[in-house]
């Protein structure tokens, strides 16, 4: 394996663990308009991600960083040509953390709802956009001979990528119904369980259609159809052992689905991709590839020696967290938010 393979590969698992991880907190500031039914209720699902949303959005931030150092020309080329979406998700994850910390500051409804309506604005506009994003790289965009991007609004606005958002936003939502379940105690948690299992088969559909919709518009499976048959079948899997173990009360395992099924998709859309970053709609000539998009040789040699020595720092850390504050939260207890 190459140092450009390597580094393809640690992107592909930085943007996946942040979808995993970001998205139960995306689901759960989703959920804070539909679960709860008191303002004490909405704190409890906001503390229940209090230990842990901030650190999960670094994974995005050194997603984008290694980008920049490893593959220049595709972080040129993608954060130039994406860069109204990217404010705009932006704009929502700072205005999602402010309402966080603000939201508690002021006893007054007025200001409460304010930052409630900026929570569900943050929670849900960014993963949309993220499946509009990555639903035109793999479709394809008007990318040139000069690695530029000069695409319409149409080009990146389509109801293909508008689907895929759609769908992301919805697996949010299903990882963060399964997430307060573990987390919660009595009303809440077994309210979010019975919440999680009726959008399942919704999610389901949006998910089949997608890959349906992925088969005709792009060429992903003519290129990986046969590892990319074994992640739908192991998706379905994932959904019908998902049901069950709701069912039955098991939020462990069925959160361990919902994160599954999170990993599959932007599993998928890597293992799909690979070489490409990004598909040209011109040519495939212009596409962006590790190959061409990659830094050189002793950049990608010192990026590596500084990952290796610095990410189980950051892993271990990480981790740390998960276990102090890993006791389900309750309406009895102190919120700090």
């Amino acid at each position: 394996m190459s140092l450009s393979d390597l580094w393809f590969l640690l992107i592909a698992v930085l943007f996946t663990g942040f979808f995993f991880l970001e998205g139960f907190d995306f689901g759960v500031g989703m959920a804070t308009g539909l679960l709860s039914r008191n303002d004490r209720q909405k704190r409890v699902l906001i503390n229940t991600i209090g230990p842990f949303w901030d650190a999960n959005e670094v994974w995005l931030i050194t997603a984008a960083g290694a980008m920049f150092a490893a593959f220049p020309h595709w972080y040129a080329t993608m954060f130039s040509g994406y860069y109204v979406l990217f404010t705009l998700i932006l704009i929502a994850l700072i205005l999602r953390g402010v309402a966080f910390e603000f939201r508690g500051k002021v006893d007054h409804s007025w200001w409460r709802k304010t930052w409630d309506i900026a929570i569900l604005i943050g929670s849900s506009v960014p993963p949309l956009l993220f499946g509009v994003m990555f639903a035109g790289l793999l479709k394809g965009l008007p990318i040139g001979q000069d690695m530029e991007m000069r695409s319409g609004f149409a080009d990146v606005v389509n109801s293909y990528s508008l689907w895929a958002g759609i769908t992301i936003v919805g697996l949010c939502l299903l990882h963060g119904l399964t997430f307060i379940s573990l987390r919660t105690m009595g009303e809440l948690r077994e309210r979010s369980r019975h919440m999680a299992a009726k959008f399942l088969p919704v999610q389901a559909v949006l998910l089949a259609v997608l890959v349906v919709w992925t088969y005709s518009v792009t060429d992903l499976f003519e290129r990986r159809g046969g590892l990319l048959l074994v992640f739908v079948m192991i998706g379905v899997l994932a959904v019908l052992l998902s049901g069950w173990f709701l069912k039955r009360g098991q939020e462990g395992r069925a959160f361990c689905m919902s994160g599954l099924l999170i990993l599959l998709t932007f599993g998928s859309f890597f293992v799909g991709l690979f070489p490409r970053f990004m598909v040209s709609s011109i040519h495939t000539a212009f596409d962006l590839t590790l190959y061409n998009a990659a830094s050189s040789a002793y950049t990608l040699k010192a990026m590596t020696i500084v990952a290796a020595t610095l990410l189980p720092l950051v892993l271990a850390y990480q981790a740390w967290s998960y276990f102090v504050f890993h006791k389900r939260v309750n309406e009895k207890e102190h919120l700090e938010y």
